[in-house]
């Protein structure tokens, strides 16, 4: 993994960043302004590290308390019970929201009104995302259900590919049609998995081809990843600038990795 992923880190992320700097001048997005009406000192920064990351140390907490509940190490009671719904994603969230308007805004002297406005300010950047995504889940589960993954790697199975080529592209195809890279990264591995024992790779081969895999999946990340809308509306980038960067940064990062994978699944 270090192996592909040092070197393909290096020309996705540096060297393709530096050229996408020097050719795209972006104005800093409008949610990242600070008010110029702003009075007051800034909060402490002691309590802004802590509202950010109390979310992440109760999810933290649910997961090893669920881990060790599990594995009846620590017998279900209704301690475990409270850590693991404070822990779950959802309300860990909720309560830091909470938490960030009582000392961030109430404490300081904002208003109510002031707050409404700011929540709702808040949730413009995700409305798109959210729409983008249900639409994009509405997409792949269409795909799924007429079985196109499925025939699609059919067809290519029969064709005489090294197999983290074969994992690669199939992992890309579905990726780019659906838009998740988790669901082409699962999809792409329960079409391979049936064919492994048939194709006699030793360890270090089939970790070649897992990676081919996770390679495949992370290519064109374009109009049905809720992934591009994300890096669209929170940088204030259209949806041009977005293919011109993004997108061709994922393609970039993809086929570097291939590469890799290639060349090391013929030395080893």
């Amino acid at each position: 993994g270090f192996i592909v992923g040092i070197p393909t880190v290096s020309v996705a992320g540096l060297w393709w960043g530096r050229r996408v700097g020097r050719r795209f001048d972006l104005a800093p997005p409008t949610l990242l302004k600070t008010d110029a009406d702003a009075t007051g000192p800034p909060p402490a920064i002691g309590l802004v590290l802590g509202i950010i990351f109390i979310p992440i140390l109760l999810i933290l907490v649910h997961t090893l308390t669920r881990m060790l509940v599990d594995a009846a190490w620590v017998n279900d009671s209704w301690l475990t019970e409270s850590l693991i719904f404070l822990g779950h994603p959802y309300i860990a969230l909720l309560l830091s929201c909470l938490i960030a308007l009582y000392w961030l805004g109430i404490r300081r002297g904002t208003g109510r009104q002031e707050l409404q406005q700011l929540a709702t300010k808040a949730l413009g950047p995700a409305g798109i995302i959210i729409l983008i995504t249900g639409a994009g889940g509405v997409y792949k589960q269409m795909l799924m259900a007429t079985g196109a993954g499925e025939a699609l790697a059919t067809w290519l199975v029969a064709y005489p590919l090294l197999p983290p080529l074969l994992a690669f592209v199939l992992a890309a195809l579905i990726r780019i049609l659906q838009g998740s890279a988790t669901v082409a990264m699962i999809t792409g591995a329960g079409l391979i998995a049936p064919a492994l024992p048939a194709l006699g790779l030793s360890a270090p081969q089939t970790a070649l081809l897992v990676l081919g895999i996770a390679a495949g999946a992370s290519t064109l990340s374009h109009l049905n990843d809720s992934g591009f809308w994300l890096v669209k509306e929170y940088l204030g980038m259209d949806e041009k600038t977005t293919l011109q960067t993004w997108s061709m940064m994922t393609v970039l990062l993809s086929l570097t990795a291939l590469i890799l994978i290639l060349a090391l699944y013929l030395l080893v």
